[in-house]
């Protein structure tokens, strides 16, 4: 009997640690590499329509040849690419990838993003400790969404020039449709590593983010933003 209640206690501890120890209920995932892309290699790593099926998909990235973005918003593309000179949407799961980041969230948690946070950077500290505060594991890459009126944000979508093999981050901005939208209803994708930079985060920033609007139809990636007061961050609830 001794032996057998030792077992047992043994057994609950074990037990308990492994709750503790629950995987995260979402898993981010890429393939591709931005390091790859900037030294030329601009192939399709992943057809899109292997994730036709999948419910609460969330994903961003670059169209094969850099020829467009890609924004799936719960299981839903709008994804954005030039033709003569115009932005168009692309509502299918018909092209190839040459960088995709993705993650199935089925929960989200709405915290209210302070006044007080308003630039780039300020976001992405915050984003980070929200989701410290929140039980996620910020060693580990994780999506977020963002949500409300924007002051501003910098866009782009990228139509690189067929045979252009001179790659910098200001030509990515640049070649193909760009600009500053202001004072807009915004939903916005990002994923947050501080261990993935060159591979899905530039290196200058701990976050990638592409945005979608409604009434004027721009999605794309995001350069840089101004938050307004009143903006929600949402997490992936883990408990």
């Amino acid at each position: 009997m001794k032996y057998l209640l030792i077992l047992l206690f043994v057994i609950s501890i074990y037990s308990c640690e492994t709750q503790k120890k629950e995987v995260q209920p979402y898993k981010v995932e890429y393939n591709g590499a931005l390091k790859k892309i900037m030294s030329g290699d601009l192939n399709g790593k992943v057809e899109l329509s292997k994730f036709k099926e999948v419910k609460n998909f969330y994903a961003l990235g670059a169209f094969e040849g850099l020829k467009g973005e890609i924004q799936i918003f719960n299981s839903v593309p709008i994804n954005s690419y030039v033709k003569d000179n115009s932005l168009r949407m692309d509502k299918t799961f018909n092209k190839r990838a040459t960088l995709l980041v993705y993650a199935t969230v089925e929960k989200w948690k709405d915290i209210k993003i302070p006044a007080e946070v308003i630039t780039y950077e300020q976001f992405e500290q915050f984003v980070q400790k929200a989701a410290s505060d929140n039980g996620i594991d910020i060693e580990k890459p994780f999506p977020f969404l963002l949500e409300g009126t924007i002051q501003k944000f910098d866009w782009h979508v990228i139509n690189w020039r067929d045979g252009d093999t001179i790659h910098t981050p200001e030509k990515h901005k640049t070649k193909g449709m760009h600009g500053t939208i202001k004072n807009k209803d915004v939903e916005m994708l990002g994923f947050y590593s501080t261990k993935h930079k060159r591979l899905f985060t530039h290196h200058t920033r701990n976050s990638h983010i592409h945005v979608k609007t409604n009434k004027n139809g721009v999605a794309g990636h995001v350069d840089n933003l101004l938050l307004d007061v009143g903006m929600t961050l949402k997490l992936p609830i883990v408990n």
